[in-house]
């Protein structure tokens, strides 16, 4: 059997599977939000780190802004933070935007 790497169980196909990724439509300049779940794994103790940003999170007219807090933004409930979407559905740039975030939180070298 063989024995899978960090990186591909952490990202199986190249996607992060410890996050939870919404959509609000374009109803704010934040439009997407996504919660890096399992934060005690790297070492955010009692904290639940999330990303906000809109289509265009490098542009310099664009939003991208890190957060913390002491539980789950969206838990027991979602809707203040949209529909729920797949990681593949966000743009480009928003990938690029988590993909940084996410390897650095889990220690995933490229």
């Amino acid at each position: 059997m063989k024995k899978i790497g960090r990186k591909d169980w952490l990202m199986p196909e190249g996607v992060p599977k410890r996050i939870r990724v919404y959509d609000n439509g374009g109803e704010s300049v934040d439009r997407y939000t996504i919660v890096f779940t399992h934060a005690q794994s790297f070492y955010l103790k009692g904290l639940t780190p999330y990303l906000a940003m809109s289509e265009a999170p490098f542009h310099p007219q664009g939003f991208c802004q890190h957060g913390e807090y002491d539980h789950p933004i969206d838990r027991p409930m979602y809707s203040h933070l949209g529909k729920k979407i797949k990681f593949q559905d966000l743009p480009g740039d928003c990938q690029k935007a988590v993909l940084m975030d996410y390897k650095d939180f889990w220690g995933i070298k490229d």
